[in-house]
């Protein structure tokens, strides 16, 4: 009789165990999840697409989709779980001004202080949050919702996950990983709306190289910058005020270590966190609904709005430019946040037109106006939204 107990508590501890298990807990969402995971660590490694995101994202989302018996107090969403305690810097928003505190201390502004009229370009493309707005709530998302969805077009995933922290929280996760997809995606979306929006002629025009810049003005740049922008702007306060304390770091000249800090191990630290935790988000009871399906869509709307109105503003601008003044249009696509991809978009297609015709350096203006464009826009939505 012993015996035919000590079977039974072991056939029960197995049969509690399977029940424990992913195989037991799995289901079709879970695999779907899981094997968008790898497909993002594919396009990471095999394509060289933003890997620094997709594959911290990617590893994120199968983690985050590992079928899971209730209560084992594991999961991201349970309170007091390992994972839960590192996604409250996604959830309250403290990682995204880390990093923007990093983005500011590698971040030279001089071809934006060359040239002050490409902080209008960058202004220019942002349109694309504000138009991806008002198409939102035209799907029927609440004005929050809409305000959060709309900041993809900014292309920038910090401020991305920093909006909707404050105004739609449920719907971070698909906000967030469709703000970094769509990042590593700007050399495929951005160039066949270039090409569409120019002619041959234009996309030849050559650009008077840049004034050098002194030390006194890149010195007093973040400090004015901040003064304006947060004036203007108060609730962007967190995303501005690090952007510039970053740059000040670098430009100052005293503070080399904190400067090397920020953009270095700090920065690669919560690019980490951020990639992974936010991939956790994506639990697939969570993030597999028609809304994700429909965020994926505007975000690539706003995108596509946001390149377009940046490239038509340079060619309305164009009209009042005197000949050898003019802007090449191609620096138009440079205005979202995307920094340097988008740049380099600009750059490559312009050496497809002319071998001799480097816009680099020009377009890299309007893309670190993006930077702060999308900062500001954050902070104009979460004004009056929150």
């Amino acid at each position: 009789m012993e015996n035919l107990g000590l079977f039974s508590q072991l056939g029960d501890n197995l049969t509690q165990f399977l029940q424990y298990t992913g195989f037991a807990n799995a289901t079709w969402g879970h695999i779907l999840m899981i094997a968008i995971g790898l497909v993002f660590i594919y396009l990471a490694i095999k394509k060289d697409w933003e890997p620094l995101l997709l594959v911290p994202i990617g590893f994120g989302i199968i983690i985050g989709n590992i079928p899971l018996f209730p209560g084992l107090n594991v999961g991201v969403y349970e309170e007091g779980s390992v994972l839960n305690i590192l996604y409250q810097g996604v959830q309250q928003g403290w990682y995204p001004p880390l990093i923007f505190m990093g983005i500011g201390a590698m971040t030279d502004f001089s071809a934006l202080i060359s040239n002050p009229k490409l902080l209008l370009i960058g202004a220019a493309a942002q349109f694309g949050i504000f138009g991806a707005y008002a198409i939102a709530l035209m799907f029927g998302f609440s004005p929050s919702e809409a305000g959060a969805i709309g900041i993809i077009g900014g292309a920038d995933g910090p401020t991305a996950i920093f909006l909707s922290s404050r105004l739609a929280p449920d719907l971070m996760g698909a906000i967030a990983v469709s703000a970094y997809s769509y990042m590593a995606l700007v050399p495929v979306i951005q160039p066949p709306v270039m090409r569409l929006l120019t002619s041959n002629k234009e996309r030849l025009i050559k650009m008077k190289p840049p004034r050098a810049v002194s030390q006194t003005e890149k010195k007093l740049f973040p400090i004015i910058g901040f003064l304006m922008t947060a004036f203007i702007v108060p609730s962007g306060l967190p995303l501005l005020g690090m952007l510039f304390f970053g740059n000040l770091l670098k430009e100052s000249g005293v503070t080399r270590r904190l400067a090397e800090t920020a953009r270095g191990p700090l920065i690669d630290v919560i690019t980490i966190l951020i990639g992974v935790t936010v991939g956790c988000s994506t639990q697939a009871d969570k993030f597999l609904q028609w809304k994700s399906v429909y965020i994926f869509i505007l975000g690539a709307t706003s995108f596509v709005i946001a390149t377009a109105t940046g490239v038509l503003f340079v060619k309305l601008f164009n009209l009042f430019l005197k000949e050898g003044n003019k802007i090449n249009p191609l620096v138009g696509n440079a205005g979202v946040s995307a920094v340097p991809d988008s740049a380099r978009v600009s750059n490559n297609v312009g050496l497809e037109y002319d071998k001799s015709n480097f816009l680099l350096m020009h377009a890299m203006g309007p893309n670190v106006a993006g930077v702060i464009g999308s900062a500001v826009a954050a902070g104009i939505l979460l004004g009056f939204l929150s």
